[in-house]
Formats: C-alpha cells, structure tokens, sequence
C-alpha cells in the first residue's frame, strides 16, 4: 500500500512530469524514457505543500528556496512541470540527486511524495507515514 490516500495516489499516477517539451507518465511499462532521464535523477517541487493550493506568492517563494538548496548541493537542476490545468507546479529535474537528498527536499517543503530515478526506472517515494516506494517506468509521452 503507498503512503498516499487513494485520491492522492490515483492524482500522482494520472499527472505528466517532465520539462515542457519532454513530459512523461508514471508506467507499469518500458517505453521510450525522456533523454534526460540517464543515471541518478529526481523530479521535486515546493508547491502546494500537503496536495493544498497555496498561493502562487508562496509557492514563488517556496520553489527560489528549493532551487537555493538544491544548487548549494552543488546540483544543476533543469525546470520542469508537474500536472496541468488547475494543478499545473513548477518542479525541478535534479540529475544527480541521490534518494537521501530527494526525500530531505520533499520533506522540508511538506510534500506528500517525490519522484526519484535511475535511467527509465523511477519510484513514486511516499513522504508519509514513513518512506514508501512504488516502482514504476518513466514513459515518455509521443
């Protein structure tokens, strides 16, 4: 069972990820992987701490003090996108980014789940109760 309520889970799986032009799905399947997507890598955001709307002063605010901590690592994100629409955040791609630092991140900007990847492979990291895993592919969408 994942650590996210059924709505939640069911909202984390139906979301696109990725940078504007390279967005992929959650898959039980191998497909096409993004290109970016090689080594260590994670996808990570400070919006809407707790699946809640915040407002988009504090999510500016939230989002500069992630990217802060994630170059002070000495990491070089790329911008992405989690969802659309209404639920459309602004995410940082982490290339590099080990599975410790991605849930610290999650963690300290409240949020109920992480991606983190090796090449295509990628798990959908639940924040609470505890650190669940989910094993899934990362499926570029044609």
């Amino acid at each position: 069972m994942s650590g996210g309520n059924p709505e939640q889970r069911a909202a984390f799986l139906a979301t696109t990820y990725g940078t504007p032009g390279e967005r992929f799905r959650l898959s039980g399947e191998r497909g096409l992987s993004p290109p970016w997507a090689r080594g260590r890598w994670a996808v990570v955001t400070a919006w809407n701490p707790g699946g809640r709307r915040a407002g988009n002063g504090d999510n500016a605010r939230a989002g500069a003090k992630l990217l802060a901590r994630v170059t002070a690592a000495g990491l070089s994100p790329l911008p992405a996108v989690n969802g659309e629409g209404e639920w459309e955040e602004a995410a940082l791609i982490v290339p590099g980014a080990t599975l410790r630092q991605t849930v610290g991140w999650g963690g300290e900007f409240g949020q109920a789940a992480v991606l983190w990847g090796m090449g295509a492979r990628v798990a959908l990291v639940w924040l609470s109760p505890g650190v669940q895993v989910e094993r899934f592919w990362a499926r570029l969408l044609s």
